[in-house]
């Protein structure tokens, strides 16, 4: 038995190692030296070497578009192969232990679903509590910008000054703004990058209002106060949505939690009842179909605790 743990073990370790190495160390090492190509002017090949680069990276962005902008908004360090090699690693060890566990391929395949997800979901919380914070945080950076025009300075001066007096995460976001349009980027297209990055409402309406008085011109300093308090405003009123819904929220977390309990609660007390799930046929089909209403019961109370604003 201790042969065949260790075996396993050597198995799914030489498995996630090379993958780890094919998709993580071999691209990173590719794309450095594609860059220490382009850093030599009087080579041919540099210029050869951007084209493929630039051209990886658009498939790239193509293709992972959504899990990209995700990872931008939680402000981690990772890539997008870099996250899916973690989904990966998890749902494949936790799925082998589990299986190697219990002898069931049910609660094996189960498992390994559940921590495939896993570090995306991670992932994505962090990224909704960075947005959060972002908005919390956003009408005192409008409000330097309009002190900063006042003032007598330029617009992206304002920018550089939210950047290094603002933190974690609104400082950043303006300090890319700020670089981009510093290092060539028109500032259009860099407002339109970062209304596109920071998917806010409010971002939006700042990124209209600045294009707008560039265009038309008018008091910008003003617009942003009102847009200030516009947004202030719109921020209590998500605060009292949150308080409201607060009751159904919970009861979503009761709901979703109680079975899974139940079910190791059962497993502990009486683990001969527990076990027909799933050595009888029948029982197996009952635990789908439980996690397949789990799921829809799930996605509709919250789509009922979700309230626009």
């Amino acid at each position: 038995m201790i042969l065949v743990l260790t075996a396993t073990f050597v198995c799914i370790f030489a498995i996630v190692l090379g993958a780890f190495w094919l998709f993580i160390v071999r691209e990173e090492a590719g794309a450095h030296r594609a860059l220490q190509k382009r850093l030599r002017p009087q080579e041919e090949t540099a210029r050869k070497g951007a084209l493929t680069v630039a051209k990886t990276e658009e498939k790239r962005a193509t293709l992972f578009h959504g899990v990209q902008n995700v990872i931008d908004q939680s402000g981690k360090p990772l890539t997008v192969l870099g996250l899916l090699f973690m989904c990966l690693c998890s749902g494949v060890v936790s799925g082998a232990t589990a299986w190697v566990a219990t002898g069931r391929p049910v609660i094996a395949a189960i498992l390994g679903a559940v921590a495939l997800i896993t570090p995306y979901l991670v992932v994505k919380r962090a990224a909704t509590k960075r947005m959060w914070r972002f908005e919390e945080q956003f009408p005192e950076a409008v409000d330097l910008i309009a002190r900063a025009l006042r003032a007598g300075h330029a617009f992206p001066t304002a920018l550089s000054m939210i950047a290094e007096e603002l933190g974690e995460p609104v400082g950043p976001e303006f300090k890319l703004l700020y670089d981009r349009q510093n290092f060539g980027m028109p500032l259009p297209d860099a407002l339109r990058s970062f209304a596109a990055r920071v998917p806010i409402l409010d971002a939006r309406f700042f990124v209209t209002a600045v294009l707008t008085q560039r265009e038309a011109g008018g008091n910008l300093s003003g617009v942003l106060d009102n847009l200030s308090s516009v947004i202030r405003e719109r921020f209590k009123v998500k605060r009292q949505i949150r308080v409201i819904s607060a009751h159904g929220r919970m009861t979503a977390y009761i709901l979703a939690a109680m079975p899974p309990t139940v079910g190791a609660a059962q497993f502990v007390i009486s683990p001969d009842t527990a076990n027909l799930l799933f050595d009888d046929p029948l029982g197996i089909k009952m635990v789908i179909g439980a996690l397949v209403l789990q799921g829809i019961g799930m996605l509709w109370i919250q789509k009922i605790v979700r309230i626009e604003y």
